[in-house]
């Protein structure tokens, strides 16, 4: 639950207090001024307030709980360094914890942060209003209030189950420190986590409790109360409509495959943006009879990482109400190894009509991403289509956990995403499609073949693959996620989902009107 107060001595035991070392310490020595029991301007200049540093500080009616933002207030490191304290140190938290919000957490002047920015850098985007400062805070110590453990025998929930607002009597910018709209802005922070959440922790469901057939049950459940169309199509339909490339995935496995469609439209008279998102739902995959080494295979339960992440940012743009027409659609099969699967060399058909050739029945998450595609163009006809998936090992050996990577068709849509990415701090770097590797998917046989057999460029001859399916539609992007969703972060010891994507969708979404 969300409240706001004024800051008092009073106001709560426990108030967590971001600070960043461009801080105006003078500003906050002189507001907890009042709470005795310690010097304010000593603790404000002592406190370093390097990323990932926190700081207790006693005073007689309660706690501070000072956070190190570091040296520049981008997205990313205010909402990294709040949702890692959030759950690291929860046990300094109680039930009910405050959240100090005012002007002086924030810089006032563009010299805070780095004009000239060296080659291959992208420059910091500061949170130069206490508006987005407030929803990225909120959101960062809300996400970092998620359990991963899923036993039934859970240990002892977060603490923190009420979040309050606490703000200055005399801001330094009232207008923009008014109750209601700090609030406004703190409850879209809330959904933002709340949807983060929802793709964590449908990404860290093991796969033998989220097969096909339980993953659509999931969507139905999810979409029920919120203002999205949602259908499922069942291996009848997908028989029936030529949906051949997702079927062939599928033959191994002993759960039917499923295809969600979910629709949204956020104005009465829909006359704004249409989105088209695409996410890869392989809940588990074992290569197929190219059968991963186990130590690749043992995480192979976040393949749907891609479906989890549109699924997340959907529901977040309905409880939002953001203006936008969506329409997401969610292939959904696992991977298995059985005396039907699909063989290296067979040669399927495809819902768009095209054959191909399978090299690798590994390189699966490209061919149901192929079947969506092409219904998504035919069928939805959207003003551009964005697809998300971890596709490729080359993407992460060549980019690591530290940025997804971008392929695009379309300059527009492509400064669109790598601004929303520089302004949520969720990370794309951009990678070529060019013509000079149609060569890597030629087939003697097929019209294209799945994998191009070279240990180069894998990444690119992917993006590549599924740009023959988008049916030269004038406005794609594809994301290769696999290295950023899946990994390791403060909320275990073993890797886990991270919650990557959801940020950046939804802001791709805003800045569309």
């Amino acid at each position: 639950m969300l409240t706001i107060q004024s800051l008092s001595i009073t106001a709560l035991e426990k108030i967590i207090v971001p600070v960043g070392t461009y801080t105006d310490r003078n500003r906050l020595a002189s507001l907890f001024e009042s709470f005795p029991g310690f010097d304010t301007m000593r603790t404000f200049e002592t406190f370093q307030a390097e990323k990932g540093s926190y700081w207790r500080v006693l005073h007689d009616a309660g706690e501070l709980l000072l956070v190190g933002l570091g040296d520049y207030p981008d997205a990313r490191s205010v909402y990294g360094a709040l949702r890692s304290f959030t759950q690291t140190h929860r046990k300094l938290l109680d039930q009910e914890t405050g959240l100090f919000l005012d002007n002086g957490l924030i810089p006032h002047s563009s010299n805070t942060v780095p004009d000239r920015t060296p080659a291959g850098k992208r420059k910091p985007v500061p949170l130069n209003g206490l508006i987005p400062f407030t929803e990225i805070c909120v959101s960062g110590v809300l996400a970092g209030t998620y359990q991963l453990d899923q036993r039934e025998t859970a240990g002892s929930a977060h603490p923190l189950k009420n979040l309050t607002l606490v703000y200055a009597d005399s801001p330094a910018d009232s207008t923009a420190l008014t109750p209601d709209k700090l609030l406004e802005a703190a409850r879209h922070g809330e959904m933002l986590a709340d949807a983060q959440k929802t793709a964590m922790h449908l990404i860290n469901i093991p796969s033998n409790r989220k097969n096909p057939v339980q993953f659509a049950e999931m969507i139905v459940e999810m979409t029920a109360e919120l203002p999205i169309d949602c259908e499922i199509y069942d291996e009848v339909r997908l028989q029936r409509e030529g949906f051949e490339l997702l079927l062939g995935v599928n033959r191994g496995s002993e759960h039917p495959a499923r295809f969600a469609v979910l629709r949204y439209n956020g104005t009465s008279d829909g006359d704004c943006p249409h989105l088209g998102l695409v996410g890869k739902g392989v809940t588990y995959d074992t290569g197929g009879l190219s059968l991963k080494p186990t130590a690749s295979m043992v995480w192979m339960k976040c393949d749907m990482a891609g479906a989890a992440t549109v699924l997340a940012a959907t529901l977040a743009a309905a409880r939002l109400g953001l203006p936008i027409q969506l329409t997401t659609v969610i292939p959904l099969t696992d991977n298995l190894v059985d005396s039907r699967s699909v063989k290296p060399g067979d040669i399927l058909n495809s819902y768009s009509g095209k054959t191909v050739e399978i090299a690798d029945t590994d390189a699966e998450g490209r061919l149901i991403l192929a079947d969506a595609l092409s219904w998504m163009v035919r069928n939805a006809d959207p003003d551009c289509i964005i697809d998300l998936a971890t596709l490729t090992g080359a993407a992460v050996r060549a980019l690591g956990s530290q940025a997804a990577a971008l392929f695009c068709n379309d300059r527009e849509l492509e400064h669109l995403i790598t601004t929303s990415a520089d302004e949520t701090g969720e990370r794309v770097w951009s990678l070529p499609l060019w013509d000079d590797y149609n060569a890597e998917l030629h087939s003697d046989v097929a019209d294209v073949r799945n994998l191009s057999g070279k240990p180069t460029a894998g990444a690119i001859a992917a993006a590549k693959f599924l740009e023959v399916f988008t049916e030269n539609h004038p406005s794609w992007a594809h994301l290769d996620v696999a290295g950023t969703v899946f990994g390791d972060t403060e909320f275990g010891k073993m890797k886990n989902a991270t919650g990557y994507g959801v940020l950046l969708l939804v802001n791709v979404m805003k800045h569309m009107n």
